[in-house]
């Protein structure tokens, strides 16, 4: 009987570093270059906003479905990793590229159509690496620890590309009010993802039992009527929003709120990630002893807190006293979720008698579309409340107006999502097969 070659959990892990430093450098400076620097008015980023989500709702399970069904000797995965990365790169600097002379409705085009683009190959290269970690990992113990290795990777990642990217882009490689820092910068950022997501992807051992023929409508009909896929997709997606929210918002809560200027955000942003990795250690020993179910409940509860008291933050100081527990309880999120996710891929493969871990993970990506039209509604309710409409028209009370965006909205989110998993179980953990990797074959 076949018995897959265990893939490295550092090898593994190292990917999301690449999948991570382009999305990121997206989602958390989309609205300073294109609202604050180029003057694009906030009701048509949120226009924008709801209308890629929409888009990017479905064409996530065709392209899931996509995946699990390819078959060729490069397994199903790889394909789509080595072809996305590239196109995501160039997706990206093209954003960030955006001809100086646009303005009105040639900026707003410019914007969705990169911003779809981009959201739509990181769609691609997110699904097919999700859905490798059940596979290589079927054991949770396994699992915890390739996870948590990746989520530290990732928050290295973030390091580089929230909290450096603004002392690069407005500093090294530019100026505040300028946008060549930004081209530059992604470019940077486009070859280091493509080299590190194909280094990763050359490595992965898919085992060739897990390929399906299952058609679409039937397979995405039974996801549907998976009363847990609703239950931990939505309790998940209040963890989701909240923190696309801060990804979006916090260079200009450091310059509104704090009052500080935007390569500020470096040292805030810098601390809190740095605290959150070593904080992946301690949650990946909690999940040991009490279990992912139990830890991401409590994770939850921390993560609530910390919005609360990055309200009442002053100044950098008091923000990375209360960015300190906001990471606390990010940490734990990170550690758990996609291990909450994995335990429903589980009993889905389980009950079904087939892996279409791609196609299930698009389904759960319909709910990390949501981020893109709350942060896009969140903004544009900024307007309504405050007067900031743009950087142009910033209103009488920016700091006001982005304490709410960064601040009380997510914390409203956290706390739903705190309840909301008090009244989720998950199914146990399943036995491994005997051709999983890391299970002994009788002699």
């Amino acid at each position: 009987m076949f018995q897959p070659e265990r893939t490295p959990a550092w090898r593994y892990a190292i990917g999301m570093f690449g999948t991570s430093i382009p999305i990121n450098m997206i989602k958390g400076s989309m609205i300073l270059y294109y609202v604050d620097i180029l003057g694009l008015d906030v009701r048509a980023y949120g226009v924008v906003m709801v209308i890629y989500a929409v888009i990017d709702a479905i064409d996530n399970p065709l392209l899931g479905h996509l995946s699990d069904h390819t078959r060729s000797r490069f397994g199903r995965r790889r394909p789509w990793l080595v072809v996305g990365a590239p196109l995501l790169a160039a997706s990206m600097i093209a954003f960030f590229s955006a001809p100086e002379s646009l303005d009105g409705m040639g900026l707003v085009l410019w914007f969705a159509v990169f911003a779809i683009l981009c959201e739509a190959f990181d769609s691609m290269l997110n699904a097919n690496y999700g859905a490798l970690l059940p596979e290589l990992y079927p054991r949770e113990r396994d699992r915890a620890v390739a996870n948590s290795l990746r989520q530290g990777f990732q928050l290295v990642a973030l390091v580089i590309s929230l909290a450096v990217t603004p002392l690069l882009t407005t500093q090294i490689f530019g100026s505040e009010n300028s946008t060549e820092g930004f081209r530059t910068t992604a470019v940077v950022y486009a070859v280091i993802a493509v080299v590190v997501i194909v280094f990763m992807a050359l490595s992965a051992r898919e085992n060739p039992r897990y390929s399906t023929r299952e058609r679409l409508l039937p397979s995405v009909w039974s996801i549907v009527r998976n009363p847990l896929f609703w239950k931990v997709g939505l309790t998940g997606a209040c963890y989701g929003m909240a923190m696309a929210l801060v990804l979006a918002g916090l260079q200009l809560y450091v310059r509104y709120s704090l009052g500080l200027p935007v390569s500020n955000a470096l040292y805030l942003q810098g601390i809190v990630i740095l605290l959150s990795a070593g904080g992946l250690a301690i949650w990946t020993r909690v999940v040991a002893r009490r279990g992912a179910l139990w830890t991401w409940r409590i994770s939850f509860v921390v993560l609530a807190a910390g919005f609360a008291a990055l309200f009442f933050a002053t100044g950098l100081v008091s923000a990375i006293a209360a960015g300190a527990l906001l990471g606390a309880g990010w940490s734990g999120m990170l550690a758990t979720n996609d291990l909450i996710v994995a335990r429903v891929l589980d009993a889905d493969a389980a009950r079904n008698g087939t892996h279409r871990e791609g196609l299930f993970l698009s389904a759960f990506g319909f709910f990390g579309r949501l981020n893109g039209i709350v942060t896009g509604l969140a903004l544009t309710s900024l307007g309504v409340f405050f007067g900031y409409n743009s950087g142009d028209d910033p209103g009488s009370d920016p700091g006001l107006a982005f304490r709410v965006y960064l601040c009380v909205y997510p914390f409203v989110l956290a706390t739903i999502g705190a309840l909301a998993a008090r009244f989720i179980s998950i199914p146990v953990e399943p036995a491994p097969a005997a051709d999983e990797p890391g299970v002994e074959q009788p002699r």
